[in-house]
């Protein structure tokens, strides 16, 4: 994003000159989190989540690193190399619950960046590409976050990854030599270990990679904001250092103080007991669960439980697992498509009343209830109301949410991001801040009032 009223990074000395020259990074810091960046005036604690998530995956990389100097990959040692870290490591025990508590962190940060990218579309144009770069980053986290389950090799872990992995048997035609190249043969076993230690150390810095073209593209048409009014004056705007820096300290103070409490006084809250048990492919445990992250997909993903038939004559179209498996990834996949099914040219739902009641009665809800039933057993009355779900989340994205966005009359927006902070000019009778594309007064515009989105 590019403003005249930017600040110019100038060097102030000559080795700083001389840098700027040769490889330009001051500048480039300077122009991305510096003075340099313009941010929208109006930003609220809900746009903190992605330094905070940025932060979760530094953690998790530092940690996961100094943790792979001391674990091997081997099922006949794994189990007993993580007590190893636990008990005979310096500050072992620390990297362990702070690397999987990190982990729980770093999805609790990630859905509610998401819900505010729902609620406030963060997803319509001009930023679309930020969406969908965003969606890559959350698959890519999913992944790194099973195999990562799958290392400690406790009775979780040796189930978990049986039972996911068993889903790409489900595919018609590739699915079963799929599974197999997988795995590394027909159950979990030393090549399983091996290949999901590898992809699990190297997808992080592939989510890395992805994050910087994520913030690139954030650049471009620049932050959104609670109005969902794009920047129109210099006053609509403050520097993001250093008025988001200290902001986004103060959130990042207040994670850690949460997050420091988990490690040191609840650190096995939000794992699995069963866990902490050395993997035994003869002995299955009662209730197989994923991490609580992976829940409402989970719950999904279980709810088909009949297969696709053709009336009348029972013959199969499509199997229920396969039917779980397209409803457990497409569950995701429909996010790619938000910037076009919302055809709303407002933005925030703090203007959009029929929005914001679905949203707030329906799809949080449904979130919910979803992640409940895929942490209860496989009976009644779990795999009826997680049907009923699965429904409903699939209606609200691909039906309600369309409908919506055609037919509700949003409320009055804001002329500018400064009326959304400032108020309007009353002293001034009235009269509001110009548009820099027209030079007239709001009231004088047509369609003052609803700014579509671009």
């Amino acid at each position: 994003m590019s403003f005249a009223w930017a600040k110019q990074y100038e060097p102030q000395s000559a080795f700083t000159k001389w840098i700027d020259e040769k490889l330009p990074l001051p500048r480039l810091v300077y122009n991305a989190i510096g003075a340099g960046y313009p941010v929208p005036r109006n930003l609220n604690y809900m746009w903190n989540f992605g330094v905070l998530a940025g932060f979760c995956l530094v953690l998790q990389i530092v940690t996961g690193v100094v943790l792979a100097m001391h674990y091997a990959s081997n099922t006949e040692v794994a189990f007993s190399q993580v007590e190893h870290i636990m008990r005979d490591v310096n500050y072992g025990w620390m990297m362990r619950y702070a690397h999987a508590n990190g982990a729980s962190f770093f999805f609790i940060v990630i859905y509610l960046h998401i819900f505010r990218g729902f609620y406030f579309s963060s997803y319509k144009a001009p930023r679309e590409m930020i969406w969908l770069l965003g969606v890559v980053i959350f698959l890519l986290m999913m992944a790194t976050a099973f195999m990562g389950y799958v290392l400690p090799w406790g009775q979780m872990s040796f189930w978990g990854a049986k039972v996911i992995t068993g889903l790409f048997g489900a595919i018609p035609f590739i699915g079963e030599p799929l599974q197999t190249w997988l795995v590394g043969g027909f159950a979990p076993n030393d090549s399983t270990l091996n290949r999901f230690f590898s992809l699990h150390f190297l997808l992080p810095f592939v989510i890395a990679g992805v994050v910087i073209l994520h913030i690139w593209a954030l650049h471009i048409p620049g932050s959104s904001n609670p109005t969902g009014v794009e920047v129109k004056q210099e006053s609509d705007t403050v520097p993001f250092h250093p008025y988001y820096t200290a902001k986004d300290g103060f959130g990042l103070g207040v994670f850690l103080i949460l997050f420091t409490f988990m490690v040191f006084f609840l650190p096995n809250a939000l794992g699995h007991p069963d866990n902490y048990i050395e993997a035994n492919p003869l002995s299955t445990p009662a209730h197989i669960v994923p991490e609580w992250y992976f829940l409402p997909f989970y719950a999904i993903l279980r709810a088909f439980t009949g297969d696709l038939t053709i009336p009348f004559t029972g013959i199969v179209l499509v199997q229920a697992k396969l039917l779980g498996v397209i409803g457990m990834f497409g569950s995701i996949l429909v996010w790619f498509f938000l910037p076009w099914l919302d055809k709303s040219p407002v933005r925030s739902g703090n203007y959009r009343p029929m929005f914001k009641k679905f949203f707030w009665f329906g799809l949080v809800p449904t979130m919910i209830v979803l992640m409940i039933c895929g942490g209860a057993p496989a009976e009644e009355p779990y795999v009826v109301i997680s049907q009923i779900a699965t429904a409903y989340y699939f209606l609200h994205f691909l039906v309600i949410l369309p409908i919506v966005s055609q037919i509700e009359i949003p409320k009055p927006l804001p002329f500018s991001i400064t009326e959304a902070v400032l108020g309007k000019d009353e002293g001034g009778a009235g009269v509001r801040v110009a548009s820099p594309s027209s030079g007239k007064p709001a009231g004088e515009e047509p369609d003052g009032a609803l700014q579509p989105a671009e």
